[in-house]
């Protein structure tokens, strides 16, 4: 079942690289909130941020020394809740890939988060934007795995074999923090800005050469940016080998049936009702957001 693939993932997850508790910190059971208290604390604070749609302070000028595996578990600790509440795991994204989205924000290495069932918007409906924090839109090269993928040593050729189908995606990211002065960390912690996504029509199997793939995106009809696939890490496959290897840090890996969105190939561009965003390349069937 999938819940129980779910349920593993989380529990991997969660029990990794358990940190030494911070001074006057006690750990809990996972059932209570596993970990220190004040990240699973951080986590319901960023739950009801997205669910009241009301941003919150940055964790970074909060609490200036968070390490990454604090803002990891943060960010775990918040599925979590997300899964208590009903949501399912349905693959992961790669964030900060291309040297536009970088520099757009002032971090120099990519970060990853976990896609649930609720984020995913069908081409058929319209994305509210009002169920939104600060949405900014990204076109991307994504993936549907056909083999689980785990650890540190699985090669890029291991990885085209998994790949069962290839398609471009609109990526939603919405920052609950809000994007002014944000950090990694924060990110992270905010599961990498998932907001919502979208997926184009897949062709079956790896499209080759993606490096070579140009990706447009227009909003209402009007070119608004554009990159190669090899803007992500120099080749997107590379975005899949860096989750790969992230993910086995922790005792976890992908699984087949997962989606993995690569990374955006140009800056994100701020979303506004009633826009129509496309994305589209030579090769792959477009991908549609309509935003009400």
């Amino acid at each position: 079942m999938r819940s129980d693939i779910e349920a593993q993932l989380l529990e991997a997850l969660l029990t990794s690289a358990e940190p030494p508790p911070r001074p006057g910190s006690a750990g809990l059971h996972l059932s209570e909130g596993e970990g220190r208290p004040w990240e699973h604390e951080e986590a319901r604070r960023l739950r009801s941020a997205e669910t009241t749609r009301q941003p919150m302070s940055l964790l970074s000028l909060r609490l200036p020394g968070i390490s990454l595996d604090d803002a990891y578990r943060i960010q775990w600790h918040g599925v979590a809740l997300r899964f208590a509440d009903g949501a399912r795991v349905v693959g992961h994204k790669v964030g900060l890939t291309s040297a536009a989205m970088q520099e757009q924000f002032g971090i120099d290495q990519p970060d990853s988060g976990l896609l649930l069932d609720y984020m995913a918007v069908a081409e058929d409906r319209a994305l509210r934007l009002g169920d939104l924090v600060a949405p900014r839109v990204e076109g991307e090269l994504a993936f549907r795995l056909g083999a689980d993928l785990s650890g540190v040593d699985v090669g890029e050729e291991a990885i085209r074999g998994a790949v069962a189908d290839t398609f471009l995606a609109l990526e939603i990211i919405d920052s609950r923090y809000g994007f002014e002065g944000l950090t990694l960390a924060d990110s992270v912690a905010d599961n990498a800005a998932c907001g919502r996504f979208v997926v184009g029509t897949a062709v079956p199997g790896l499209m080759p050469e993606l490096g070579g793939e140009h990706l447009t995106l227009t909003v209402d009809g009007v070119v608004a940016a554009s990159g190669f696939g090899r803007a992500i890490l120099g080749d997107p496959i590379r975005s899949v080998a860096w989750l790969v290897r992230r993910l086995a840090a922790f005792g976890t890996g992908l699984r087949a049936g997962d989606v993995v969105l690569a990374g955006a190939v140009h800056a994100s561009l701020p979303l506004g009702a009633g826009q129509t965003v496309a994305v589209s390349s030579p090769r792959l069937p477009q991908a549609v957001l309509h935003v009400a």
